[in-house]
């Protein structure tokens, strides 16, 4: 994986294995790919706080990967999940993080 581009990070893009949905974006150092890698659970790199934090370990809503995919780049990865615990992804209590749509 090339960590070079983002001091460090590469983008990591939640789909639902089941549904194909886009449920969120984050972020992934060295350390958080290899603990998503061995758990088997989503691990991030939180650039707010400076640490790695694991999916739904405060709500129970973590997301159990079940692949893995990396651009042609090798610098951005696709995580393939089931949602477990309520299924809800986004920090504001919704399913996915692109709820929104732009005006």
């Amino acid at each position: 994986m090339d960590y070079s581009k983002l001091d460090g990070l590469i983008p990591a893009v939640i789909q639902d294995a089941e549904s194909s949905e886009v449920l969120m974006v984050g972020f992934m150092n060295e350390q958080a790919l290899a603990d998503t890698r061995r758990t088997g659970y989503a691990t991030f790199f939180s650039r707010t706080r400076g640490a790695l934090w694991t999916k739904g370990e405060t709500s129970g809503n973590k997301l159990q990967v079940m692949e893995i995919l990396v651009d042609c780049d090798e610098d951005t990865v696709l995580l393939k999940v089931k949602r477990l615990g309520s299924g809800n992804v986004c920090h504001t209590g919704e399913r996915s993080c692109f709820y929104r749509r732009l005006p």
